[in-house]
């Protein structure tokens, strides 16, 4: 049987595996297991149900909705039926929405809930391509009648009834998509404008994922938890299509609210985070240390102390010698080990960073307690992956060597250029934007980078954030912001300097942290924005500051910085989906609270 396109996988796992468990959901408090046999059954009523009410080849189905297994059984129902999935974020405002919808002329559209139905409802009429809108959850809904509107339980019956008179046309239509076909549009966070729909393959998914397999050894056993938004590429291959390659398990988490005890329950054997959810581990536990009694913050300490040596021989590729070794053994037992356990990385053998850069004194910490954590680099336009740290061979400070089948070379000007199997075939309704991003089979990542003497890749900086100040000197913001997010009480930090004298930033405090300090210090506040201009907190970040000016050069130093007096959200356009701060838009609306600094 073939294996060429996402379907075609997907399909001859389903034969093989049948009653093995494939996905797992907590529903009212209890674990339930789907099994591949009714994974692929809902997948065939999906599609059947979707080509019952026109779905034809290469038509675009968009889904909005937080992770469950619909989401899954509409994204390969879709591609099994011949169409093309899109993911939404569910945090887009109706006008997002409608933009996504319009710009990839969706014919059906998968919301999860009433929420989300109410943002298609708004803005619909200027949607002519649109035919159907399903939803997932009708909590709210029993009375509401619309004839755009219909049920997802009314998609599967629909299904199964075409399925019924027409046994043979989902094998068919599986069979219809070749590996050059669109598989998959991924909208792109619109960092600098509007977001752009970049169109994947099915050759460009089945091959990255081949390569991921000499990189990352993923296997039949493991099982992952679900919980980043599954439009973002690198949720996407961990959630669906790694597992259809590598057969493991992916158990979904309840809500947004409840990741850290899902992942406590489940105990996942790979996990695949952003940095902001690793630094926020970390943040936590440092805070609840310090509350912790006299000798527990002792023994931690010592021990960190040990894992740090430990960690520092072992990332030196040196032999790690015997009253190491033991001290580390005796550091887990006592304490790393337990504190795995309440974190739910025990079983962690794989852990994965992606998505944006990462501090390595985060990286070490996790390395000093025995979390193998490294970093993947990549990006959309790349199916996901483009260097990746294989087995042992983590370089703290670098993205390790490129992906199995990529090749990497630098520009005159530092920019990172990859050409391989997982570059996307350009940008959907936008032959411009791709004659710039793709030449002559080579994408221009938009990064800059160096090499180092093992051919390990380093990140510099975006190239467009790069800071040329006043005198001349060139400086990379990001090195400066991720030691400063190194710190419990700093949740993000954005650096300014360009064409300026000095180099400023503006710090976004970690709420909870801080919140903490304020409380068991008795500093008074009434709001979040009292509490960013307290004399005391600043006094705290101005600390934070200190520290990592120690370790910058004389240019790159700190001299002022202001806190934000609020919180940044995405649905305020300030940062992405993903969490990345969008530089432009900062600058634009907190202005005079830089000149301030100047």
């Amino acid at each position: 049987m073939r294996t060429d396109t996402i379907p075609t996988m997907f399909w001859k796992h389903v034969r093989e595996l049948d009653e093995r468990t494939a996905l797992r959901q907590k529903v009212f408090g209890i674990w339930r297991d789907i099994s591949w046999r009714d994974y692929g059954q809902r997948v065939r009523e999906t599609a059947c149900g979707l080509i019952e009410l026109g779905l034809e080849r290469g038509d675009c189905v968009s889904i909005i909705g937080e992770n469950c297994p619909e989401w899954l059984f509409t994204d390969l129902g879709a591609m099994c039926a011949g169409g093309v999935s899109v993911g939404i974020y569910t945090t887009n405002s109706a006008d997002e929405v409608g933009y996504v919808l319009d710009h990839s002329q969706s014919k059906f559209y998968v919301v999860e809930n009433e929420e989300q139905l109410d943002k298609a409802l708004m803005v619909r009429e200027h949607l002519p391509n649109l035919k159907k809108i399903i939803v997932i959850d009708m909590e709210g809904l029993r009375h509401f009648r619309d004839p755009m509107v219909m049920s997802f339980e009314a998609l599967l019956e629909l299904g199964r009834e075409r399925d019924r008179r027409e046994p043979e046309l989902f094998e068919t239509r599986l069979h219809e998509p070749q590996p050059e076909d669109l598989a998959i549009l991924i909208y792109t966070s619109g960092t600098t404008g509007p977001p752009k729909g970049a169109m994947l393959n099915h050759h460009n998914l089945i091959w990255t994922t081949a390569s991921l397999e000499e990189a990352v050894k993923l296997r039949e056993d493991d099982e992952v938890v679900s919980f980043l938004p599954l439009c973002h590429i690198a949720e996407r291959m961990f959630s669906v299509f790694l597992p259809i390659r590598y057969k493991y398990r992916v158990s979904f988490i309840e809500n947004t609210d409840t990741v850290t005890q899902n992942v406590v329950e489940v105990s996942p054997t790979v996990f695949f985070a952003v940095p902001r959810i690793w630094e926020k581990y970390y943040s936590t536990i440092f805070i609840r240390m310090k509350d912790a009694t006299w000798f527990k913050r002792l023994t931690f300490g010592l021990t960190m102390k040990m894992g740090a040596a430990y960690a520092n021989v072992k990332l030196a590729h040196k032999p790690i010698p015997l009253h190491l070794r033991l001290g580390f053994a005796l550091a887990d037992l006592t304490v790393f080990r337990k504190l795995k356990k309440r974190l739910g990385f025990d079983r962690v053998r794989l852990a994965i960073s992606g998505a944006a850069p990462i501090s390595p004194d985060v990286l070490k910490f996790y390395h000093s307690i025995g979390v193998p954590l490294r970093e993947v680099y990549g990006q959309t336009e790349g199916s996901g992956p483009t260097t990746v740290h294989r087995g042992s061979e983590i370089k703290i400070g670098t993205v390790g060597p490129p992906l199995p089948g990529v090749e990497v070379r630098l520009a005159d000007d530092g920019e990172i250029l990859f050409k391989g199997g997982n570059v996307f075939m350009g940008y959907y309704r936008n032959p411009q934007a791709t004659a710039e991003t793709l030449v002559d089979g080579w994408l221009h990542s938009g990064d800059v980078g160096e090499f180092d003497e093992n051919g390990f890749l380093r990140i510099t900086d975006r190239k467009k954030d790069l800071i040329i100040t006043s005198g001349g000197k060139n400086i990379a913001p990001q090195n400066i912001e991720n030691q400063l997010k190194f710190s419990p009480y700093i949740n993000d930090a954005v650096v300014i300097g360009d064409k300026r004298k000095y180099v400023t930033a503006l710090v976004i405090i970690d709420e909870d942290n801080v919140f903490k300090y304020a409380q068991d210090n008795k500093i008074p506040f009434t709001t979040y924005a009292t509490l960013t201009q307290a004399p005391e907190i600043l006094k705290l970040i101005q600390d934070e500051v200190d520290r990592v000016n120690k370790s910058l050069a004389r240019v790159e130093q700190i001299k002022k910085f202001r806190v934000l007096p609020k919180k940044l959200l995405e649905e305020d356009g300030e940062v992405t989906p993903t969490m990345k701060v969008k530089r432009k838009f900062i600058n634009e609306t907190f202005s005079d609270l830089i000149e301030s600094m100047y």
